[in-house]
């Protein structure tokens, strides 16, 4: 987007500067021009004082146009002060848009003019009435032709926003579609399966195998609560991509929290992980969003390790500082082979997790620590 001009001078400085140049010259004129208007026999220095003060008045012409122009026609009959006046005809023809009141004010600069004609001493010529004429009249509709250019580009810019708008509209209207239809994608897919391996985890825990092996029945149990915890984030990610369904039911688990990292190590660990916890200071306290964002990192990263890292140790260490929280995961090198069935991985975790931290206006780094892995985030208190 092309960035805006702005004024060099302030409109207060720009009609300062003005008003003194009109000033300069009207006092000048009293000495040059051969009609003074009413003033016509009075001494030079009367007639400047006159046209400088006529002059001055022109530093209220923004905010009151019209009388301003009014005070200036009659410093024009009396000292005959035509530069003053064609400032003030400008000023009208930018301040007012009705035909009927730039008429009148016209009018009143003719009349004006008449009046120094018949009145002045020696008596102004016709050629010089008519130049003062065109003068300030060409200053009228010059104003009003300005005053016409600054609307119409107004009005494109008014249009161009709308557009703007309009456009800002539809591009949401066909994400709040997409993320719809790949809600219903995620709930076609994703949580039929699940559901199935859920009712899977089910029959086999009340089968003859469970019955036979307290462990098979274990594992089972183990799946079959996995895979409920699974479906019921999944509900919450289709509630987050179609929010006009939010009002039709409420949320089936509470979002997770800091305070939910002991049991999602102890389930690490139920799972044949070393998985470790320490945490210095009171993590539940903080802003949800940081919450939820500690908890998202503790998860990915102990389901990398359980999936690179077989059998290593996995410490994970929170702190609560003033300036912020930080989160460390650490893992060891692996001490037994990988699983062949081990679930493919998308490759996206560590960048969703870079991601969610960075919006919270955190710091990233996850890579290799030693014969093992480390992943840190820094997030502030109040992102």
């Amino acid at each position: 987007m092309a960035h805006e001009r702005h004024p060099r001078w302030s409109p207060r400085t720009a009609d300062a500067v003005l008003v003194a140049a009109v000033v300069a010259v009207s006092v000048l004129n009293s000495w040059v021009k051969g009609s003074n208007g009413l003033l016509s026999h009075a001494p030079a220095a009367v007639i400047a004082a006159v046209s400088g003060a006529v002059g001055t008045l022109l530093w209220w012409r923004r905010r009151l146009p019209g009388p301003v122009a009014v005070a200036v026609m009659v410093g024009f009959v009396i000292a005959f002060t035509p530069t003053s006046l064609a400032v003030a005809m400008y000023t009208v023809g930018t301040a007012y848009r009705r035909v009927r009141t730039l008429v009148l004010y016209a009018l009143a600069a003719c009349a004006a003019a008449f009046l120094v004609l018949l009145t002045g001493h020696p008596p102004s010529s016709l050629r010089e009435t008519l130049y003062v004429l065109s003068l300030v009249l060409g200053m009228l509709v010059l104003g009003q032709t300005v005053a016409v250019r600054r609307d119409l580009a107004a009005e494109a810019r008014a249009k161009a926003e709308g557009l703007e708008r309009e456009q800002h509209l539809l591009v949401e209207r066909a994400q709040v579609d997409e993320r719809a239809r790949i809600a219903r994608e995620m709930h076609d897919i994703v949580a039929h399966r699940i559901s199935n391996i859920v009712l899977s985890a089910g029959a086999l825990k009340v089968g003859p195998a469970a019955s036979s092996s307290p462990e098979v029945a274990r594992a089972a149990e183990e799946v079959r609560d996995e895979g409920h915890h699974a479906l019921e984030e999944l509900r919450d990610i289709l509630g987050i991509l179609t929010p006009e369904r939010d009002g039709r039911r409420a949320p089936r688990a509470p979002a997770p929290d800091a305070s939910q990292l002991g049991r999602l190590v102890e389930r690490a660990a139920s799972r044949g992980q070393d998985a470790r916890l320490e945490v210095n200071g009171h993590p539940e306290t903080l802003p949800a969003p940081v919450q939820r964002a500690i908890y998202r990192i503790a998860q990915e990263s102990l389901t990398n390790a359980a999936k690179h890292a077989p059998g290593a140790t996995v410490t994970v260490t929170v702190g609560c500082r003033l300036d912020g929280v930080r989160i460390t995961v650490v893992n060891g090198p692996p001490t037994r082979a990988a699983t062949p069935d081990a679930p493919p991985g998308g490759g996206n975790g560590l960048i969703g997790l870079e991601e969610r931290t960075a919006l919270l206006g955190g710091t990233f780094t996850a890579g290799p620590h030693g014969n093992g892995f480390k992943v840190e985030a820094r997030i502030p208190p109040h992102p």
